[in-house]
């Protein structure tokens, strides 16, 4: 990674995941105005965006927003002013929404790391990457 993001503490930072990442068979949260909503008590171990949420949330990230398309996402950042986005989805919804992002005042600076299968259903990611990207420029625990 080129940039460095030091200057740029977790508690200004927003993370935005795809509601696909979900396993769709087994997941029991809920779509909601703010983003699909996981329990508290979730019991699919094995998914992306409960890792992930919760590496953000430890680090004290301003909000995660996991969303079924860019609109909310977008408004979603917006609302939260975050000075970073770290965002993965599919290639089309980065490129979308990093224009989006950038018509913004005072727009955020981006992340961004593209989906390994996308598909709109049960996609994946490379959770290494994400993991990494989440962490970029923060000190380690």
């Amino acid at each position: 990674m080129s940039k460095d993001f030091s200057e740029i503490p977790a508690s200004e930072r927003v993370l935005l995941l795809p509601h696909c990442l979900r396993p769709s068979e087994r997941c029991p949260g809920r779509p909601s105005r703010d983003g699909f909503q996981c329990p508290p008590d979730c019991p699919v171990t094995d998914c992306a965006i409960r890792v992930l949420r919760a590496e953000a949330e430890r680090l004290g990230y301003k909000g995660v927003c996991v969303a079924p398309g860019g609109a909310l996402a977008l408004r979603f950042v917006e609302e939260k002013r975050p000075r970073l986005v770290v965002a993965v989805a599919c290639m089309k919804e980065l490129l979308e929404g990093e224009e989006a992002v950038g018509k913004l005042a005072n727009p955020p600076k981006v992340l961004t790391l593209p989906l390994l299968r996308d598909g709109c259903v049960d996609t994946e990611v490379d959770l290494s990457a994400a993991l990494g990207l989440i962490r970029a420029g923060l000190p380690s625990p």
